[in-house]
């Protein structure tokens, strides 16, 4: 039963981190219609400047500050000098130009710094705390759940109770008649894409740590995993992205403790392919209405 507790509260955490993730995800498709391939080595980048930051003034804040500002700065620079210049005549040119970005990126980032891991600080201990003789939640699994919290609630108030979030969403799902209200969409696509950049940013933050380090290519499987999140959630569903995170983290979680560590991707390839297969719209996407 202490096994199970532990598994369990260890999944909720690494799932809040991977809802962070796929809400960044998330918040580009409901801008753009695009899945973002590059997202994972964006946030990488992030990461290396919260590292020189942190290492050069010894404060993990300036640290997480610097990430989330680089973050906006990244998504608004991508948007503007390579996304805004691919065309829509096929699905497939965004898909091909964020792969293209994604080997860059990570080209730039091993001569920059190097192919090893680097071990990254964290402000809070990782041991758990023990309650009644049972190893429950750490410090740190709560800075992040307090962190998800703070995003969630975020975008959930910006998105329903500003005047910048309507036009924000208008300008994702009626661009056109937006345009014409005089909501400048252009503008709306680059802060999308600065947000995504920017909880992007965040999430690696979180939990580039806990995995072997920081490395260009510290944020591969985990990009698979919070694809799989928002797949699962739906694509068009924030509160989706969250419910799937923490379902995923606490299968991750499970089938690790219990099966190996191993059969942990191949876990989560068996889910996505079952909702592919089952509802490919996602378990929490919005029903669209019914013409007669």
């Amino acid at each position: 039963m202490d096994r199970f507790l532990f598994l369990t509260v260890d999944g909720l955490a690494r799932g809040a981190v991977l809802a962070a993730f796929a809400l960044s995800l998330v918040i580009i498709w409901r801008a753009a219609r695009i899945v973002n391939f590059a997202q994972g080595a964006m946030a990488v980048a992030t990461t290396y400047i919260a590292f020189t930051v942190t290492s050069a003034t010894g404060s993990y804040w300036l640290g997480l500050a610097s990430a989330v500002a680089a973050g906006l700065v990244l998504g608004t620079l991508v948007e503007r000098t390579v996304m805004r210049f691919v065309g829509n005549t096929s699905p497939l040119n965004s898909v091909i130009a964020g792969l293209g970005l994604l080997l860059v990126l990570q080209a730039v980032l091993g001569m920059i710094f190097g192919n090893g891991y680097r071990a990254m600080e964290i402000p809070f201990s990782s041991s758990p705390i023990s309650i009644g003789g049972i190893s429950a939640v750490s410090p740190y699994d709560l800075f992040i759940f307090v962190c998800i919290a703070v995003i969630v609630a975020g975008l959930g108030l910006l998105f329903t109770k500003t005047p910048l979030g309507l036009r924000l969403r208008a300008a994702a799902f009626a661009p056109d008649l937006a345009q014409l209200l005089g909501v400048r969409t252009s503008r709306m696509l680059t802060l999308g894409w600065a947000l995504s950049s920017a909880v992007g940013a965040l999430a690696a933050l979180l939990i580039i740590p806990t995995e072997l380090g920081l490395n260009p290519h510290a944020l591969d499987t985990v990009f698979v995993y919070a694809f799989t999140v928002a797949v699962v959630g739906g694509l068009d569903s924030a509160g989706g992205a969250v419910a799937g995170g923490l379902a995923v983290g606490v299968v991750l979680s499970w089938v690790s403790g219990y099966l190996g560590a191993t059969l942990a991707p191949i876990a989560v390839l068996v889910l996505l392919l079952a909702v592919l297969l089952l509802r490919p719209a996602g378990l929490f996407a919005m029903t669209k209405e019914r013409t007669v």
